[in-house]
């Protein structure tokens, strides 16, 4: 099966190489655990928990340990009955990406502060400050790792490739929850798990592990935050024409923020949903004619494409109306010697030159991936009083060596939405949450609707939020707050 390279944060973070594969193992001893008591203020609420940052291992059928899974959770002080204080396990993308984005960025007690302005985050020292809206007043969270990230590792004779793959990292993943859910009494609890990225896809995989089992462990939600579940979109094989078509709304977004259109529409929402509507109807049914399209129809539709793109006909026309993404970052802001982020597209890099298809790296990566890899080993370290001599392992890299294989799935074709379908008609108390920001060009707003509204998946269930930001939409200052409160009431809802 042929995947896309790069995929790191979802597919992403281009420029990054490989990390080294990690062939040592680890033998066992115990888990090191480190536990401090904390108060904060979240929604108004004064919060007592316990902070819990260690390693849990999981053991094969003759006991012995064969991964270290680290996490960290925040569990409120004086529960008198588990079943009425939800859970929410939550873990990033990649594959191959630790947990510190969601967890210093959005729903930790604790974030690091960059600009929200689409402009770099500079050099040290970084502002870590209290993170008032985290939805610590309506849920416990817990931040998980997977082997390979973090500080997880494998562990005696299993190797870190057992778990590398699709089915056996949301197996790993799985175990742990099942693990952590006994030792601390909430099986009742009410559930959610979340992922960002890659994390969305994992969050497939791991509630088919999870309730595709007669040993079920129900949700009540998922949260969905840049979602990538169907990656035909991305295949790049010339004549699949999908992806054009569900990348446009989100170049449609971006030539607006940028002001490159001819005639800047006041609502970007409102030119969005216009951008939805040309993409699904005129455009899809125009590239499905190919050569056949000829005449005054190709001229209509290659003028209403570049109205949406902020790109000229004649740029156009030599791509044959088909404008990959990498060409579009190039292409867009050429005249201005700039190009646009992968990751968040209100970002901008300067290249070597301004020549060529392609950016040198992607600005929305590069802008602020410092502040996050010290902001989190400062606060584990110097806070939470995490004390290893190993290094957390922010980015491990571990796309191309993913076994992406699905049992009973076909080798050309890589869809884990059906997990979701399923899950949804099995179990009449889960919904499901998205989160989509307008600027995310790594996993467009548009592949997630068309994901999310196949056969099989009830509609009432699935919630759908747009930020005006990008893949991690909390960078941006309004959109965090939106997306705190858009989670928090999820949340509430669903214990009503």
């Amino acid at each position: 099966m042929r995947i896309l390279p790069g995929v790191i944060l979802f597919l992403a973070f281009q420029g990054i190489a490989f990390a080294q594969e990690d062939k040592g193992q680890v033998a066992p001893g115990e888990p090191k655990v480190f536990a401090s008591d904390h108060t904060g203020r979240f929604n108004g609420a004064v919060v007592n928990y316990t902070a819990t940052a260690g390693e849990t291992f999981l053991k094969d059928e003759d006991g012995k340990p064969r991964a270290s899974i680290f996490s960290v959770s925040y569990v409120k002080k004086g529960l008198k009955d588990p079943a009425t204080r939800p859970i929410t396990f939550l873990f990033n993308g990649g594959p191959g990406s630790a947990s510190l984005w969601l967890h210093m960025g959005a729903f930790g007690p604790k974030r690091v502060a960059i600009p929200s302005d689409a402009t770099e985050d500079g050099a040290p020292p970084y502002n870590i400050i209290d993170n008032p809206l985290a939805p610590l007043d309506v849920t416990d969270i817990v931040f998980i790792d997977p082997v390979g990230t973090g500080f997880s590792h494998a562990m005696g004779e299993a190797k870190a490739e057992d778990f590398w793959g699709v089915t056996a990292d949301a197996r790993s993943v799985a175990d742990f929850i099942r693990l952590w859910i006994s030792r601390n009494n909430r099986w009742n609890s009410p559930k959610y798990i979340g992922g960002e990225s890659y994390g969305t896809t994992r969050s497939a995989a791991v509630v088919n592990q999870l309730e595709g089992t007669y040993n079920d462990v129900a949700l009540n939600g998922i949260l969905l935050i840049s979602t990538i579940l169907d990656f035909s979109a991305r295949a790049g094989e010339a004549g699949n024409e999908v992806g054009y078509v569900l990348n446009l709304p989100t170049m449609a977004a971006t030539a607006w923020y940028h002001n490159a259109l001819a005639e800047k529409p006041d609502d970007l929402a409102a030119f969005v949903e216009e951008a939805r509507i040309f993409a699904a109807g005129d455009y899809a049914m125009a590239l499905m004619k190919g050569n056949a399209l000829q005449g005054e129809e190709r001229t209509r539709i290659r003028t209403r494409l570049a109205a949406f793109t902020g790109l000229s006909e004649a740029f156009l026309e030599r791509a044959d109306l088909r404008v990959s993404s990498q060409r579009f970052y190039k292409e867009l802001l050429r005249d201005r010697g700039l190009t646009v982020g992968r990751l968040d597209s209100r970002f901008t890099g300067t290249d070597f030159d301004s020549a060529g298809e392609r950016p040198d790296n992607d600005p929305s990566f590069y802008g602020i991936d410092a502040s996050y890899t010290a902001a989190i080993n400062h606060y584990l370290r110097a806070e939470l009083g995490v004390d290893f001599d190993r290094q957390y392992k922010v980015i491990s890299g571990l796309g191309g060596r993913w076994d992406w294989r699905l049992p009973n799935s076909s080798d050309f074709y890589f869809n884990v939405a059906p997990y979701i379908g399923r899950a949804l008609r099995e179990n009449a108390g889960l919904r499901v949450f998205n989160a989509a920001g307008y600027y995310d060009m790594a996993t467009p707003l548009f592949g997630a609707e068309y994901s999310l509204t196949r056969t099989g998946i009830p509609a009432d269930r699935v919630t759908f939020q747009y930020y005006e930001a990008g893949h991690m939409m909390y960078i941006h200052g309004p959109s965090l707050e939106k997306l705190l409160r858009d989670v928090r009431a999820f949340i509430l809802n669903g214990n009503h």
